[in-house]
């Protein structure tokens, strides 16, 4: 017969409790029948916790997810080892950092057999079946020790094991040796050890997934897609994550979950529970570190490559070689001939300001006030000066319009998270005008707006 344990199961009584007239005396009575009837055992350990609410049992969900997430980054290697000879069977760095595996394995075994032989350990503690966890501290990192019926688990920590940890270590030994029964077996028998798909084992197990880099899905069910959009924290989180993805091939969930945290204002368990949820529904899913190094090399690649091809007609920025050909020119320019350049450059940059080529015109500005410092033209250099900080206000009031109705825009249509990301965006562009205004009353009114809209979320 094979024997199941279930831990974390929920049950719904389907009573209402003011209409219940064994709530809540008989309670634990009404359940154990209950379950007995469904083929539960149930034995005197059985522990039972009323959950007041839909939100209550969310906000406990919350609150375990981000455990979970706190683990895994402290988490910087898995370490399994043969108990009988102390050999490393399996070295997986979660962090990527190399370390010697059988330096260690020395080292705890040294460790253990002090422990045992004065009749002490490192802060252990006694299990069901008598399996011991040792902890102790191995250069900068914390180790959580623990032993099997064939290996002994090592994990390397930054601090030290949550008691979460320590029950995932307790319920991950006797699964693993489970599934990997034969292969410890013929490595006791022959010395032979095949560890494939234990690493996809451990990944799972500890949900390792969750410090990997990051990508989201290609294709998503409409239906998917419309449960997203109609939750506005997991709205903005998939918004965000696009916008990370512009500029890489990857993200990591630590990233996303500040980026969403400096607009929402809530609690990390209450946006990593939103993130959490789009891991599992398969939209942020998980890549090897490998892959996203190799994904981000083809893409420098290519942007190298696109560089290269289109530098000759790009006049977005000022180049070197812009500078070095007003250079070469400077040599043979007397005073008279910069004037008449500083003169044509301005022109053209205000004839790109006309068609409204921003970035074409502010160009043209910077190499006139290359030449007006190159000549020592003082009063030049002031009116170009004057020219760029004017063109700088046109831009950035430009933009400023531009976020604030995107904001209010937003706010009409109930997507208050895209209305605060805007506002924000306006009004750190507002802040940057108490350059040229000592005080601005609509940097108190988008505050005020972005607090009622966070409290609208």
């Amino acid at each position: 017969m094979v024997y199941f344990e279930i831990n974390r199961l929920g049950f719904n009584c389907g009573k209402i409790k003011e209409k219940c007239s064994k709530y809540p005396k008989f309670c634990m009575t009404c359940i154990k029948n209950k379950l007995k009837q469904l083929g539960f055992e149930i034995d005197s350990n059985l522990k039972v916790f009323e959950v007041e609410s839909d939100e209550r049992r969310i906000k406990m969900e919350q609150e375990l997810i981000l455990r979970k997430f706190s683990d895994v980054l402290n988490i910087r290697h898995v370490i399994i080892i043969d108990k009988e000879s102390g050999l490393t069977l399996l070295n997986y760095p979660v962090s990527g950092e190399e370390i010697n595996a059988d330096l260690l394995s020395g080292f705890i075994q040294a460790n253990i057999t002090f422990s045992e032989s004065h009749e002490v350990s490192y802060k252990s503690s006694q299990s069901t079946r008598n399996h011991k966890y040792y902890e102790f501290q191995y250069k900068n990192f914390n180790i959580l020790l623990r032993d099997g019926e064939f290996i002994r688990l090592c994990l390397m920590l930054d601090n030290k094991a949550s008691e979460n940890m320590r029950t995932q270590v307790f319920h991950f030994i006797p699964d693993f040796e489970e599934n990997f029964q034969q292969e410890l077996i013929n490595f006791r028998t022959a010395g032979m050890f095949y560890f494939k798909n234990m690493v996809d084992y451990i990944i799972d197990s500890f949900e390792i997934k969750l410090v990997f880099p990051m990508t989201l899905t290609q294709s998503i069910a409409p239906n998917i897609l419309e449960g997203i959009n109609q939750n506005q924290i997991q709205n903005a989180i998939f918004n965000i994550a696009k916008e990370l993805l512009v500029s890489k091939s990857f993200f990591f969930i630590n990233n996303l979950l500040n980026r969403v945290k400096r607009i929402v204002n809530l609690d990390a368990n209450v946006i990593l529970y939103e993130i959490y949820q789009l891991v599992e529904n398969k939209i942020i899913i998980p890549t090897k570190l490998e892959a996203a190094v190799s994904n981000l090399e083809m893409l420098q690649e290519a942007q190298e490559e696109k560089v290269a091809k289109y530098k000759p007609i790009s006049s977005i920025i000022i180049t070197d070689s812009d500078f070095g050909e007003l250079q070469e020119q400077i040599e043979e320019m007397d005073e008279n001939s910069a004037i008449n350049m500083i003169r044509y450059l301005i022109k053209k940059g205000k004839a790109a300001e006309k068609v409204l080529a921003y970035q074409i015109g502010e160009k043209e500005y910077q190499k006139a006030l290359f030449l007006a410092k190159e000549f020592n033209f003082k009063n030049e250099i002031d009116r170009i000066s004057d020219i760029l900080l004017e063109l700088d206000k046109q831009v950035k009031q430009i933009e400023l319009d531009f976020n604030i109705k995107a904001g209010e825009n937003a706010e009409k249509s109930g997507d208050y998270i895209s209305s605060i990301q805007h506002y924000q965006k306006a009004l750190k562009i507002l802040e940057g005008f108490l350059i040229y205004n000592i005080s601005d009353s609509r940097i108190k009114k988008l505050k005020k707006k972005i607090i009622k809209l966070r409290e609208e979320v």
